[in-house]
């Protein structure tokens, strides 16, 4: 029986090791997890600006794994409310998390 080349078992270590590099874990995201995640934060900021009632500049908005959260500074509990209600209610959001607070 013949050994694969040196060089061939080289590469496909280096492929596994790729691979593996690029899975998710409970802390960090797949490829695939972090381009959902970027899509889900642009239509979420997306959504607040579109709103009239929001001061959507004062919003920080990050998600992880389809969790969204939300920071910054704003001017009432109905903004906050309003922001919560508003990034609950686009496509592909899991969570989200309420780290604002009323100025």
């Amino acid at each position: 029986m013949k050994r694969a080349h040196p060089f061939l078992s080289f590469l496909c270590g280096l492929l596994l090791l790729a691979l593996m590099a690029c899975a998710p874990t409970a802390k960090h995201e797949g490829t695939g997890e972090y381009i959902d995640d970027t899509f889900i934060t642009t239509k979420v900021k997306a959504a607040l600006v579109n709103d009239p009632e929001l001061k959507a500049r004062e919003i920080n908005v990050e998600t992880f794994k389809g969790t969204v959260q939300l920071s910054g500074f704003v001017s009432s509990r109905e903004e906050i409310n309003k922001a919560v209600q508003v990034a609950r209610g686009v496509k592909g959001v899991t969570e989200v998390k309420n780290s604002m607070i009323v100025k």
